[in-house]
């Protein structure tokens, strides 16, 4: 699960999760599959002002193999 700050919430957000996506919406430009929703901010945002709580559905993303031969 990621780290939590009341403040500024989760600190790693959603870009490393495998279940966050861009949607190419410009009103609705992130997207959660977990979750099934699409939001104008990090779906780890709206979870966070919606229930109090941190995204209890993140997931780390697998490393590519691109990334692995550096």
């Amino acid at each position: 699960m990621a780290r939590h700050d009341p403040e500024t919430g989760p600190k790693s957000g959603c870009v490393d999760c495998r279940h966050f996506f861009i949607t190419h919406e410009p009103a609705r430009p992130y997207g959660c599959r977990a979750m099934g929703f699409k939001s104008r901010e990090l779906p780890c945002t709206v979870v966070l002002h919606s229930s109090g709580e941190p995204c209890l559905c993140r997931e780390p993303r697998a490393a590519s193999p691109e990334s692995e031969r550096r």
